[in-house]
């Protein structure tokens, strides 16, 4: 899975711009064979795994409302206490929301994250060792809570961190994670539905502290972001890191000069005119109004777009096509996370530098408008005649539908969301983002399984009739952030930034004269000397 060729200047400018290629290192080596970017990949691999955590949580959820022992330990939940159950998670990750973005702005991007692997482990254990209802629930609310430590700062420590070049990659790709849990998820509860004892529905909840017990192994060694570094006076701590990570141990690497000078310009420039505490800074300005209005329409639509109706219930959905067996559940659930996470990451998280977002934005959720009308079209048909056959074609249609939600939704959720934030905003827009989302999941969480046993395939028009109007909203209102660096895409919101320029001149400036100085100074300590 290779992230980018640092030698084709062409393919550079495609992810950076030209600004940033032209301080990029003359190496034709791929990344992979560089050791410091082989090191920082591999480090950010922790980050990346925190999605996982997440996504482990849906697909498990699918897969123990599959399964008898689990339905019957709990005495047959009905449709409002399985909206209950799976509302739970999301409605605990909006309470932690205002503390982690607290943690993540005062403490840095590593606290937060710390604290949510330990937790993540101790909880999920409690979750599978429940011996009634209130009390699995009540460790789903905790679960969900601590795992938004989870969530909320890996992508802006994946894109504070990463190579310039990787960035738009290596932040669209920590969502795909999710579907990685999925699958892991899906297919252990797929092995694990033949136990005929309360270890079939026990394992999978106890494993969900999987991947946050790996994360916990190797965070330590993560380094800190640079930028909160820098916004924290700590210049020589972030100047290690970068010198380390992105020049290779070269204390006079162009690029990391270039970067330094950047972020100190853009972050000076924040300071002047946003705070670091205040929420309303999201809607003080037009171009801080298009942001935060693009981190809710995303974090939204990214469940309430049908996605969730299939994700959460897909046994609820297959029921509809005449796939009743428990055995034809769990595999086809098994089967739709492995192709969701190919999709996520070779059809959307390797072709974010290629195709751009708006780009994907667009084709991909008119592709599942008209998938939509298709499977509506279908699952109507199976609902009039019981064909087997047009039954078939109504999940091929679903596996259709998820892999366009895949390569968009997927990785762009947190990457989009996560550059078009200046520094000083960034923590909150991920935090709008992440609430905006959640608030869908509970509300879809609840409407959901009520809608579809009362309106069967007919509840399906509804969000045929949001896919598209998403689809318009998307093309007025997302711009391309596409061959900007981090730094630079705020000119993408606030036009041509002539207070930023001018600052990035005054660094350069100051550090000329700096430079001047500390000369004259040696000069006149030498003469000394030599006297």
């Amino acid at each position: 899975m290779g992230l980018i060729n640092r030698k084709p200047k062409g393919a550079a400018k495609a992810a950076v711009g030209g600004d940033l290629a032209s301080v990029l290192p003359d190496d034709p080596r791929p990344w992979y064979r560089v050791p410091h970017l082989l090191k920082l990949n591999a480090l950010l691999l922790v980050p990346l795994m925190s999605s996982g955590a997440i996504g482990y949580d849906g697909s498990m959820m699918n897969g123990l409302q599959t399964l008898p022992q689990w339905r019957g330990y709990f005495g047959n939940p009905d449709a409002p206490m399985l909206g209950a159950l799976n509302s739970v998670y999301p409605a605990g990750k909006v309470l932690a929301m205002f503390v982690v973005t607290y943690l993540c702005d005062r403490f840095g991007r590593k606290v937060p994250l710390m604290i949510g692997v330990v937790t993540c482990v101790a909880i999920a254990i409690m979750q599978g060792m429940s011996n009634n209802l209130e009390t699995f629930i009540a460790a789903r609310a905790i679960l969900g809570f601590f795992t938004s430590f989870l969530a909320q700062p890996s992508p802006i420590l994946i894109s504070e961190l990463a190579y310039p070049t990787h960035r738009g990659k290596l932040t669209a790709l920590y969502h795909t994670s999710f579907y990685l849990g999925g699958i892991i998820a899906a297919w252990c509860t797929y092995g694990t539905f033949r136990l005929d004892s309360t270890w079939s529905w026990r394992i999978p909840s106890i494993l969900q502290g999987a991947l946050p017990f790996i994360q916990l192994l190797f965070i330590y060694f993560v380094p800190e972001s640079p930028r909160w570094l820098i916004a924290h006076g700590r210049q020589a701590e972030a100047r290690k890191i970068l010198v380390e990570y992105h020049g290779g141990g070269d204390e006079n690497s162009p690029l990391v000069e270039f970067e330094m000078r950047e972020i100190e310009a853009a972050i000076t420039l924040e300071a002047d005119t946003l705070s670091q505490n205040s929420w309303l800074d999201l809607v003080r300005t037009p171009a801080n109004r298009k942001r935060t209005l693009i981190a809710f329409v995303v974090g939204w639509f990214a469940q309430f777009n049908g996605a969730g109706l299939i994700s959460y219930y897909l046994f609820l959905v297959l029921n509809t096509v005449g796939i009743t067996q428990p055995s034809r559940q769990t595999l086809i659930n098994g089967l739709l996370q492995v192709s969701n996470w190919l999709s996520a990451v070779f059809a959307g998280a390797m072709m974010v530098d290629r195709l751009g977002r708006r780009t994907i934005f667009l084709g991909a959720t008119s592709a599942m408008c008209l998938c939509y009308a298709i499977l509506t079209g279908l699952t109507a048909g199976v609902s009039q005649t019981k064909s087997e056959s047009m039954g078939i074609a109504a999940v091929s249609f679903i596996f259709i539908y998820f892999f366009f939600y895949a390569c968009c939704w997927a990785p762009l959720l947190l990457a989009y969301t996560v550059e078009i934030f200046p520094y000083t905003l960034r923590s909150r827009g991920v935090s709008t983002m992440y609430v905006s989302t959640f608030v869908s999941l509970v509300v879809s969480n609840q409407i959901n399984p009520i809608g579809i046993k009362a309106l069967a395939w007919r509840y399906y028009i509804v969000f045929l009739c949001i896919l598209a109007f998403l689809v318009v909203l998307i093309w007025f209102l997302f711009p391309e952030t596409k061959g900007y660096s981090l730094e630079e895409i705020n000119q993408v919101f606030e036009g041509n930034n002539h207070a930023w320029n001018s600052k990035v001149a005054d660094i350069e400036n100051n550090k000329e004269e700096d430079e001047k100085e500390d000369e004259k100074e040696h000069e006149v300590k030498e003469v000394e000397m030599a006297r």
